[in-house]
């Protein structure tokens, strides 16, 4: 931030003595040439920059190239399909199906599909009629009185404050129109939830929204909130794939008063997430904490969103379901490549298992355990288009949900400016000078046309299968190329027999 003060500060200098040599060539001549030696003489005398006591004024050439590096990388170097985290093909496919443009690619792939590790699909040359509806999954275990029929697509966990308020209504709206959910995130929720869609209310470390003042559970302002009519399902958040097991934290100058008033919390004060819950510490607790949140909530459908970090942790977390008979109606699998508004580097980096590893984990484990047919799997990392959607059904997943596809739609351009609150398309900040380009109106359309595009897409790969239900979506219709030889995702990862851990 501090850079781009400078560097506008310089070139609105530069450019207004050039604007002068114009008008009065010899005074802004003189005035120029006064302006570049001070500038030099400051850059010689400075002490924190070495490259500007080395090369003075010609040296603010290297941070200004530094300045806006990922705009160049962006948009002038990387290919469509070498970009990251999201490649440009995966962005234009998001931006096409919100704005309701061309959805056909011409001229084949550019993908190489030669390469190692490369993941198709098996397909039928007897596929099946495309069905009339999208599909959905009724999440609700045997003692569920208030099941929920979810959408394959729905919005992952995103809290106001780390999105604008136009961001969340615009998301709402969208769920509203298009009849899938919306996971408020950890943040609580906040009277921009409250448009007509339907909500997944996230609980997370920190029990914004359902605290006491002492940052524990409070039961009776959570009883409060799941009674809500728009709250379908709730979700305790263990951790995320983009950071496991790092707490959070809000500043003092973000925590103004509307959000201090939604999360519960003392506004002006910095506001601490723990990394871990106080309402349990071990695996038996997380479950009879599963238990008390369906009996507050009435009988709505309660889970646990983690990555999945420990394998004994979450076996432990199984044979508890077992012993006590307690078991969630859900449970939400984050990857690694999960992501975040800001986190440490290494956690971003090094911390967790990868998506594919972790949800094949969960389902094999649930499987063993005997606790599948009970309970539902959502899973949430990467996911953006219907060959996605596909992919996790035939792994095991019953449900999925997106946060930067859904960012996509909104109009988020990749900027990278997250942490910054300098978001350029008012998606990820609470500038309201940033914030007014968000028009709700347009915005939630999109969000809309999204969902729904992408479930259109995902009805005609799913007729191409060859499959009538969705159960039979298996391991064996995925195909990946390992060591050169072409295995199926059956072969790689064999499936657990029911109850044979038990």
């Amino acid at each position: 931030m501090k850079e781009a003060i400078r560097f506008t500060v310089i070139i609105g200098i530069i450019l207004a003595l050039i604007i002068c040599a114009v008008i009065w060539p010899l005074y802004g001549l003189i005035g120029l040439g006064l302006s570049l030696v001070s500038l030099g003489v400051y850059d010689i005398v400075q002490t924190k920059h070495t490259i500007l006591r080395n090369f003075p004024i010609i040296g603010h050439m290297r941070y200004l190239l530094e300045l806006i590096g990922p705009e160049i990388h962006q948009y002038f170097i990387e290919s469509n399909t070498d970009g990251k985290p999201i490649d440009r093909n995966h962005r234009t496919y998001i931006y096409q199906r919100a704005k309701l443009q061309n959805e056909t690619h011409p001229f084949g792939t550019e993908l190489n599909v030669n390469e190692e590790n490369f993941i198709w699909m098996k397909h039928s040359i007897y596929p099946t009629p495309v069905l009339k509806e999208h599909p959905r999954e009724m999440i609700g275990g045997p003692d569920c009185t208030k099941p929920y029929s979810a959408s394959l697509f729905n919005i992952s966990a995103m809290s106001f404050g780390a999105l604008s308020k136009n961001a969340i209504m615009a998301l709402n709206l969208g769920a509203k129109a298009g009849n899938f959910y919306h996971n408020t995130g950890e943040g609580g929720i906040s009277d921009y939830h409250l448009h007509g869609g339907d909500l997944v209310f996230e609980i997370g470390t920190g029990y914004f929204g359902c605290r006491t003042e002492d940052g524990h559970f409070s039961p009776e302002e959570f009883s409060k909130k799941a009674a809500f009519h728009e709250v379908k399902m709730i979700e305790i958040k263990l951790s995320q794939g983009a950071k496991p097991g790092h707490g959070g934290v809000l500043p003092a100058v973000k925590n103004n008063t509307e959000i201090a008033q939604i999360r519960g919390v003392e506004p002006h004060t910095i506001v601490l997430s723990p990394p871990g819950h106080s309402a349990f510490k071990d695996a038996k607790g997380l479950v009879q904490f599963v238990r008390q949140l369906q009996d507050l909530s009435g009988g709505k459908p309660v889970g646990f969103k983690l990555a999945i970090g420990s394998k004994e942790e979450f076996i432990d977390i199984c044979k508890a379901m077992v012993e006590t008979g307690i078991k969630p109606d859900f449970i939400t699998i984050d990857g690694a490549e999960g992501g975040t508004g800001a986190a440490p580097i290494d956690f971003s980096n090094y911390v967790g298992m990868p998506w594919e590893n972790a949800l094949i984990f969960a389902v094999d484990t649930l499987r063993g355990f005997n606790l599948k047919q009970d309970v539902k799997i959502i899973t949430a990392t990467k996911i953006f288009t219907a060959f996605d959607i596909i992919k996790a059904l035939c792994i095991g997943a019953d449900v999925c949900n997106s946060a930067r596809g859904m960012m996509l739609a909104l109009g988020c351009i990749q900027a990278l400016r997250c942490d910054t609150n300098k978001c350029p398309t008012g998606v990820a900040t609470d500038d309201p000078k940033l914030r007014r380009g968000l028009v709700v109106a347009e915005k939630w359309k999109r969000v809309k046309n999204y969902q729904e595009q992408t479930m259109d897409d995902f009805v005609e790969l799913f007729a191409a299968t060859g499959c009538q239900t969705l159960d039979q979506l298996n391991r064996s219709i995925i195909l990946k190329k390992v060591n050169g030889t072409i295995l199926s995702y059956a072969e790689i990862y064999p499936d657990v027999e029911m109850g044979s851990y038990l």
